[in-house]
């Protein structure tokens, strides 16, 4: 059982710290330029700000839901309010063209206000069938304090899904992001102060080994981690020291099935887009393409040509449609599966290469056909623009090797036959099942992932229970 965390000694976490550096440099991934310095903040801190919400987190939960629905939904403003800094400190951040970061603040709405307007039916305590002599109900009870560790790839969208249900449950958030999108963790901790006098969520820059020891030392009493399924690991092995189950999203291998029967023109660019959107630094992004061999030739002549359509360069100029890499050294792991699958007899119809422009690595978007089984861009999530096209002679052989992952975040069928499209839906093993669309949360649906792709959901109800913890009343009402 972990210790409390009002006896924790400070020396001792201290010493679990070593070496604190004093500043986090965030480096402009397409000029090559500091964007930011942002000083980090040292166990002390760190351990003040823990405090601090542990004892605002008592308060927050005695308000009603609707009080913090209303509440957390004016923070929400804050975002709209500031669109284009946001949009821009995006860009600057990881690469991804500004006009398409303002689509994620709109994303970041969507979700946000939609589990407001579902969070008082959610959360409402269930009754049990009538019994005599007894009140007995199930109710949601927050956990107290929820560390959220937060990616970079989609820096509002991935932050929203957690932090939105866990303070209106009567959670407050401790707030560690991405170190490549530091600026928009301030952006939620400043839309969050400029509603509560006392902040309910704190943003803390904070290094690796002192975030292992919040966790291990049992300072938060709940984790939301969404990252690499090797990071996500560790996070799990850190949370067994204080009995906890933390929330993980992990990786992808997202695979596609396209049968005969679709618009095959259609199907490509649907296709293409999951690829290649947001430099295919998506973890539901579309990296594996099953195409039936009717229909096969023509599905590769027409993604070759949507791929040489993307304007790779610099992301404030509008006609850029791809950004650089956010982290250039993810460019070694895209090239050794290129490479590899080309020596094991696969073709390179476009792409495959690095690029610089300016300072900044780009992948190009790449289409590789005719792709052994064995292939590792098969089988290992590569978080780029590269889609991996292999013909299958149906339905059933395309399930086999979608299932053969050890992830299973999302799959696609493109199909115009409803009844093999249910067919796939019972059969494929990952948490969302598309039909004829891609690369899409709907903030009613539970986002989840099935295998090493993570576990607990995030949206819909479920996103609530994710971040509450069951507490059940029996009663019993006569006298003893």
């Amino acid at each position: 059982m972990s210790l409390p965390f009002e006896q924790l000694e400070l020396r001792r976490f201290i010493e679990q710290v070593p070496s604190m550096p004093t500043a986090l440099h965030v480096v402009n991934p397409f000029t090559g330029e500091v964007d930011r310095r942002y000083a980090y903040h040292g166990p002390e801190d760190t351990l003040e700000r823990v405090t601090q919400l542990k004892m605002r987190q008592r308060e927050w939960a005695l308000l009603s839901v609707a009080e913090r629905v209303e509440r957390v939904a004016k923070a929400l403003d804050y975002f709209e309010q500031h669109a284009d800094v946001i949009a821009q400190d995006i860009s600057c951040q990881m690469g991804r063209p500004v006009h398409q970061a303002r689509g994620e603040i709109q994303g970041l709405l969507e979700r946000g206000r939609y589990m407001c307007t579902i969070a008082e039916a959610t959360l409402a305590a269930e009754s049990l069938p009538t019994k005599q002599g007894f009140d007995r109900s199930i109710h949601h009870a927050p956990y107290g304090l929820i560390y959220v560790i937060s990616a970079w790839n989609y820096p509002l969208l991935i932050t929203v899904n957690s932090i939105v249900p866990a303070l209106i449950a009567g959670n407050t958030v401790l707030l560690k992001h991405a170190r490549q999108t530091t600026e928009i963790g301030h952006h939620f901790a400043r839309a969050f102060a400029s509603v509560f006098t006392a902040p309910v969520l704190e943003n803390v820059v904070i290094t690796h080994e002192l975030s292992e020891a919040l966790i291990r030392n049992g300072c938060v009493d709940h984790v939301v981690f969404t990252g690499s399924v090797a990071a996500g690991q560790r996070i799990l092995a850190q949370c067994a020291d204080s009995v906890m189950a933390p929330h993980l999203e992990l990786g992808g291998k997202d695979g596609v099935y396209v049968d005969g029967s679709v618009n095959v023109s259609e199907a490509a660019e649907n296709v293409v887009e999951g690829a290649c959107y947001n430099a295919g630094q998506s973890c539901c992004g579309i990296e594996r393409a099953y195409v039936h061999e009717s229909v096969y030739k023509a599905f590769i002549v027409e993604a070759e040509r949507r791929l040489s359509a993307y304007r790779l360069g610099d992301p404030q100029h509008p006609d850029t449609t791809m950004g650089p890499l956010a982290i250039a050294s993810n460019a070694e792991t895209m090239v050794k599966q290129v490479e590899a699958a080309c020596a094991a007899g696969a073709r390179c119809v476009s792409g495959g290469r690095v690029l610089t422009i300016e300072n900044g690595t780009f992948f190009q978007p790449t289409l590789l056909v005719d792709v052994p089984r064995e292939a590792l861009v098969l089988k290992e999530e590569n978080f780029g623009p590269i889609l991996a096209v292999v013909p299958v002679s149906g339905v059933d052989e395309a399930i086999a090797e979608i299932n053969a992952s050890e992830l299973g975040l999302t799959s696609v069928i493109y199909t115009t036959d409803l009844a093999q499209a249910e067919s796939f839906f019972q059969r494929v093993q990952t948490g969302t099942v598309f039909m004829n669309r891609c690369d899409y949360l709907d903030p009613a649906l539970p986002w989840t992932g099935f295998k090493k792709s993570g576990c607990g959901s995030a949206l819909s109800r479920f996103g609530f229970y994710s971040v509450t913890q069951r507490k059940a009343k029996h009663f019993r009402l006569c006298q003893v």
